[in-house]
């Protein structure tokens, strides 16, 4: 209990001291800082030439738009020089590019296109371009980001002075996916803000900033957050970044709410990146930009998984004679439960605190899966348009159906491993007993092992093998062959038969599900021999368990039980897209898997498997 205790707090204070306490007190310290006063205007005679250097993949919906922005940009013609990288894009974004080039409304611009046959990657782009620019100062933007007419010169008002080696603009929608969203920004604008005025700001808006080329170092081939990682070793390094709120960098592609999580999902693994990469930012030497590199940045890498800890510790914590945790336990439920009922009804009119409470989970589920994806090493640094996906990335590298809505995708694989957990204490408890049932009753080994049919991709099927208790004689099918099960069936042992009632057999899968083969819920995982044969009677049979992994219970499971003959499976097959449709909102998932589980323990309970 006392390592519960400290846990907890410990959990407890760093989640307050990061959303709360830091805010505030970096807000103090800001205003106590004198201002710097404003750049003063440099003539055209004393600006330096400028290189835009505009990174593009799949963008031909925007660069015609990006460019004639450009074009408006208030800077000499002569000192303005524009790149648009292509990386491997196959929309004809690089001929767009050209013709936008050759209109009137680009006329004089500067600017050519490079079009890179392969897409390797924005920091593979970046590394190739910037390294064959002269010395002088060097601009990244995103192409659907417009810019303020006058940043150039602001910018270069800025590097007249000699110490200041970046130059970040401000970061605004044109239009929000969400009131969160907009909220978001609002509250990462202004720590920015405060983080200068202390310090530096940590990272920059990657929708436009500027640096110095003799500053620029090669970046790693899987660097996440570029925008974070690049300017930011200029800092440790010595330089000084400015923030001006007066250059505004503003968004003019809406997001949607699935691009959105995605995105967040990247930062979030990139800022377990950074936080490993950054560490000469904590230099106490310099307190201030130390202060707000832990504070911030660091810590908001950890803090989704602070918030697991401060859970699982309150958890333990209410077992014990303490009403004050059972009251904070019933706190941190009530408030997550109200977050997930503002996630599953985001077009509702809902109060304030529910949106907030909504997106403050949504962030952090991200945040889990952005660290988990770093720490696994399935970020590579290769980019996608957020808008442009029908499929995501597996655990393999291949691609898959993006069907699952993004909260449920997580829902469902923190479910199954707090289940599988659970699934396992009890194996471990009942193992002892049913062992010595097994072996007492029937010859052979305690645990059956049998390849099965799992989760099938744009480019594979994986096969896996599944772990049960033996419930049917040694060689029950070795003059047979692979059949189902029938009524009765004679090749199971007596103790077999009570084990298939009550699901006892089907515990040990909870090792299935936490090595990841399986899901709790999900199609069932069939054997390969029936797999090509149904595969070829059914239409859409191999559908069923595209991107979704096979499941010990599920929709057809509870309502049909085990298969008897093709017509069986084929009935089985339509209740397995009835469940594939309820993925795609994360309440209708819900509500779904808590009426499975709850139909499958009343199965357990009254014996009524087969």
């Amino acid at each position: 209990m006392i390592l519960a205790q400290v846990l907890f707090w410990l959990s407890l204070l760093g989640v307050a001291y990061h959303h709360v306490m830091f805010p505030v007190l970096l807000r103090a310290l800001a205003r106590r800082r004198p201002g710097r006063p404003g750049p003063a205007p440099v003539p055209d005679a004393a600006l330096p030439p400028v290189t835009l250097v505009i990174p593009a993949y799949q963008e031909a919906g925007f660069i015609a738009q990006k460019l004639e922005d450009c074009a408006r940009l208030d800077y000499p013609r002569h000192l303005l020089r524009v790149i648009v990288a292509c990386d491997g894009c196959t929309d004809g974004t690089p001929e767009r590019a050209a013709a936008a080039l050759a209109a009137p409304a680009c006329a004089g611009l500067n600017a050519e296109v490079r079009a890179f046959a392969q897409n390797r990657g924005k920091v593979a782009v970046l590394n190739e371009v910037i390294a064959g620019l002269p010395p002088g100062i060097v601009g990244l933007t995103d192409v659907s980001a417009s810019l303020s007419t006058d940043a150039l010169r602001r910018a270069a008002a800025h590097f007249a002075d000699p110490a200041v080696g970046v130059v970040a603009a401000t970061y605004a929608l044109r239009e929000a996916g969400s009131t969160g969203e907009a909220g978001y920004w609002r509250y990462q604008t202004a720590i920015k803000a405060d983080e200068a005025a202390l310090a530096a700001p940590v990272g920059v808006h990657g929708a436009f900033y500027l640096f110095r080329r003799e500053l620029w170092e090669s970046l790693p081939a899987d660097t996440i957050n570029d925008d974070v990682i690049l300017p930011m070793r200029m800092v440790a390094g010595g330089a000084r970044a400015v923030y001006d709120r007066a250059m505004v960098a503003t968004e003019e592609e809406r997001t949607h709410r699935t691009q959105e999580f995605r995105r967040r999902v990247r930062i979030a693994s990139g800022n377990v990146q950074q936080a490993l990469r950054l560490w000469r930012l904590a230099d106490p030497r310099r307190p201030g930009l130390a202060f707000v590199f832990l504070s911030g940045k660091a810590l908001r890498a950890f803090a989704p998984l602070l918030l697991v800890v401060m859970f699982a510790a309150n958890v333990v914590l209410a077992f014990s004679p303490s009403l004050l945790y059972r009251l904070l336990l019933a706190g941190q439920v009530a408030f997550y439960g109200l977050a997930l009922f503002a996630i599953a009804n985001p077009g509702r009119r809902l109060p304030r605190v529910l949106r907030f409470a909504g997106y403050f989970v949504e962030g952090h589920a991200a945040g889990l899966v952005g660290a988990a994806r770093q720490i696994t090493g399935r970020d590579t640094g290769r980019w996608r348009r957020a808008s442009e996906s029908s499929a995501i990335m597996g655990a393999s590298g291949d691609q898959e159906l993006d069907y699952v809505h993004p909260l449920v995708r997580v829902g469902k694989r923190a479910f199954d491993i707090v289940v599988g957990l659970v699934a396992f204490l009890v194996l471990a408890v009942a193992f002892i007993p049913v062992a010595l049932a097994i072996r007492l009753t029937s010859k052979g080994p305690i645990f059956y092992r049998q390849i099965r049919v799992g989760r099938s991709t744009g480019t594979r099927t994986e096969l896996f093998y599944l772990y049960k208790f033996r419930t049917m004689y040694v060689d029950a099918e070795a003059r047979t062959g692979p059949v189902w099960a029938t009524a009765n069936d004679p090749r199971i042992t007596p103790v077999g038969r009570f084990m298939r009632k009550t699901r006892i057999d089907e515990l040990p899968q909870a090792i299935n599900v936490l090595k990841g083969d399986m899901s709790i819920v999900g199609p069932r995982p069939e054997r390969p021999a029936f797999f090509m044969k149904l595969e070829k009677e059914i239409p859409f049979y191999v559908e069923r368990t595209h991107g979704l992994r096979p499941g010990i219970t599920g929709l057809a499971q509870v309502n049909q039980g085990y298969d008897g003959s093709i017509e069986d499976v084929r009935s089985k097959v339509g209740y397995d897209h009835a469940y594939a449709m309820r993925l795609l909102d994360p309440w209708d998932w819900l509500k779904t898997d808590v009426w499975i589980i709850l139909r499958t323990v009343s199965v357990m309970v009254l014996g009524k498997g087969q």
